[in-house]
């Protein structure tokens, strides 16, 4: 899930987008951080702080909330994501299987 933050904690919004984008619920208790990365796209840009949580349980079956951004829900291995996977998801995967919890890009 991604997005921004309505005047709320991450967690929250997190609980909120996922529900809003996915039709499933996310129990506080059961999400941890599990990475940060700080990029920006150009040295113009504002730079970004993107946070990847971990759920460890649902409930619920992921639907299709957003057909404008999103036409269908999958499941890939994380070494075999697809071609157009987002940089930035793609860098933080590869981080988290690596045990690492900070990743920067851009920033050269």
């Amino acid at each position: 899930m991604a997005g921004h933050c309505e005047r709320e904690d991450a967690v929250s919004s997190l609980i909120r987008e996922t529900e809003e984008e996915a039709g499933l619920i996310l129990d506080r208790e059961a999400i941890d951080l599990v990475h940060l990365v700080h990029s920006q796209d150009s040295p113009t840009a504002s730079p970004r702080i993107q946070l990847f949580f971990r759920a460890r349980s649902w409930s619920g079956v992921p639907q299709v909330r957003e057909p404008d951004r999103c036409v269908e829900w999958r499941w890939f291995s994380p070494k075999d994501l697809p071609d157009n996977t987002v940089p930035y998801t793609r860098q933080a995967i590869d981080a988290i299987l690596a045990g690492q919890p900070y990743s920067e890009m851009g920033w050269a």
